[in-house]
């Protein structure tokens, strides 16, 4: 009786230490359902594989997601890996929150050697590596097939140029005896995509550059046919009429319910728009203009914070390696519908009838060097409101938007 009493405490014994020997970390991510879906699969796979190990996922709302992360991580509590817009990452380096990566694990060659050359330069700060993506995200055109033959248009041929993109805009637009816009040809809605439409896209074709190489320097109000920019865009909205901010709430409505013919967005929303019963729609690169392609390329990103140090950090660096293997890269494209990050993988999606698109454009696409993102798209929506709302010369509102974008770069390099 007694061997056998010993012989149970000391499987107890064994037991217990074997659970205490995991270690346990958190990640973090904004809730996005299938993201946070896509995680805990990925997180099931990554726990067999490493039976030590044990990740807990965390998600909040995207609306307070920033003041958490400020909250918890200066605190010593929170996230060991952490998920953020790439565009945030100069803030969050700057605030403390993240440690660099390990150069044995993730050098120079090991970026170019799986990733987009944007990836490379937009994961890095004061030339240090931060952080690693899974999937990135570039911008098409969505077009409604059923809403272009009920105009008499082809619906297999959208738009290929700015110019025909308007025209075509013109004849989908329908409007109420009164004038009010029923059906809108092309969203307008700045605050979906559309800012970083402007900024990357158009001043580009317009024959401008958005910002100097070293990101110091506003330049889309300085360059090529600067003042042109804003007034083509405004011009829709204000004179032709053909979609306007807020119609049928937002860009993302309208198209879902039918009531809009074209509009702008990015790989992820795919998921969300195959639900839609009776949708036919199709996707294409984005219009271009003066025979110049662009395309504004972005992406969330994986990053270690301060708080992962001894064994957290080992199991964060192994968690981290995972989640942007090619084999999550593969189920984020299935899952989620942003493209990988590595070139190889993605590649073979580029006659993708629906992704192909995306991957045409990430050839020619730009990312955008954020020292506020928020604040930076708000001087560009601002500008449009300017515009629309108060007569302002667009010229003008581009001008004094560059003004107040040229503020924000300064002072967070005169902080840095």
């Amino acid at each position: 009786m007694k061997r056998v009493t010993l012989f149970l405490i000391f499987v107890c014994v064994l037991f217990t230490l074997s659970v205490s020997a995991k270690t346990t970390i958190v990640y973090w991510q904004y809730f996005y359902q299938t993201k946070v879906d896509t995680i805990n699969q990925l997180i099931k796979e990554f726990e067999k594989l490493n039976p030590d190990i044990e990740v807990k996922q965390v998600t909040f709302p995207y609306e307070n997601y920033n003041q958490k992360v400020a909250a918890s991580v200066p605190a010593g509590i929170g996230p060991d890996v952490i998920n953020l817009f790439y565009g945030w990452l100069p803030m969050y380096v700057n605030s403390g929150y993240l440690q660099e990566l390990p150069k044995n694990e993730f050098s120079e060659k090991y970026f170019k050697d799986n990733f987009f050359p944007f990836v490379e330069e937009s994961v890095k700060f004061n030339s240090k590596y931060y952080s690693v993506p899974t999937a990135v995200r570039t911008l098409a055109l969505f077009w409604n097939k059923k809403l272009f033959k009920q105009a008499g248009l082809d619906p297999e041929k959208p738009p290929k140029t700015l110019t025909e993109a308007v025209e075509m805009a013109k004849i989908l637009s329908k409007y109420d005896s009164k004038g009010n816009l029923l059906q809108a040809g092309f969203t307008m809605q700045p605050d979906g995509q559309h800012h970083h439409w402007i900024r990357e896209v158009l001043v580009r074709q317009f024959g401008g550059t958005p910002y100097s190489t070293d990101n110091k320097k506003v330049l889309y109000d300085k360059t090529g046919a600067a003042g042109e920019v804003l007034k083509w865009y405004t011009d829709r909205i204000t004179k032709d009429k053909i979609g306007y901010p807020g119609f049928l709430n937002d860009d993302v409505t309208a198209f879902k319910s039918q009531k809009a013919a074209m509009t702008i967005d990015g790989s992820f929303r795919i998921g969300t728009l195959n639900t839609v019963k009776d949708l036919e729609y199709g996707i294409a690169e984005l219009p271009e203009h003066n025979g110049i392609k662009s395309n504004f390329a972005s992406f969330w990103t994986h990053a270690i914070t301060t708080n992962a140090q001894g064994e957290r950090l080992t199991a964060s660096i192994k968690f981290l390696k995972f989640i942007t293997s090619k084999q999550a890269m593969e189920l984020w494209l299935k899952n989620v519908g942003e493209l990988p990050a590595n070139p190889e993988i993605a590649n073979k999606y580029s006659e993708d009838k629906l992704y192909g698109p995306f991957l045409k454009g990430l050839a020619y696409a730009h990312a955008t060097f954020f020292a506020d993102e928020v604040g930076q798209r708000n001087v560009i929506l601002e500008a449009i409101d300017k515009v629309r709302l108060n007569n302002t010369d667009p010229s003008v509102a581009f001008k004094e938007a560059a003004d107040k974008e040229q503020k924000i770069l300064d002072d967070f390099w005169a902080a840095k």
